[in-house]
């Protein structure tokens, strides 16, 4: 389960999809917007998603997750449009019967999220100025991405 919002991300009701009796762990990854990056002050960001890609590409990244990992159910939501700072931008939600794989997974799904996606950030910093940030990086491991 992939989703992206324009609107903000509730981890209470994203937890609630993953009551399941054969689940003895669960482990989440929450990304916030944080008031800087590289040295600069951030005033917020902005998301801009190419959605139908992302939809696929994170439907396989979640399907990699669970044929590597023994895991019961992985799912990521990510947020699109203005966010503030505090705000939170991307979740993870794993749930398996032991913590190790529950983690392993969790982080597998982050990394890639953040590398194959594509999910452009616009950063907009107190002194006036704004930029979109890491495309290029995004673009080079986008392409290579058989981890």
């Amino acid at each position: 389960m992939f989703e992206l919002s324009a609107t903000p991300l509730e981890a209470i009701d994203l937890k609630s999809r993953f009551a399941d009796v054969r689940a003895g762990g669960y482990v989440t990854f929450e990304g916030w917007v944080r008031n800087h990056n590289e040295g600069r002050e951030v005033l917020r960001l902005e998301y801009e998603a190419y959605e139908q890609l992302c939809l696929e590409e994170a439907s396989r990244i979640i399907a990699e997750a669970e044929e590597r990992f023994d895991i019961i159910q992985a799912a990521c939501a990510h947020r699109t449009g203005t966010l503030e700072i505090g705000d939170m931008a991307v979740w993870v939600g794993v749930s398996a019967e032991h913590r190790g794989p529950a983690f392993d997974a969790c982080r597998y799904v982050i990394d890639n999220v953040k590398v194959r996606l594509p999910i452009w950030k616009k950063e907009y910093y107190t002194d006036g100025d704004s930029d979109w940030v890491n495309c290029e990086q995004c673009a080079v491991h986008g392409h290579a991405h058989g981890a």
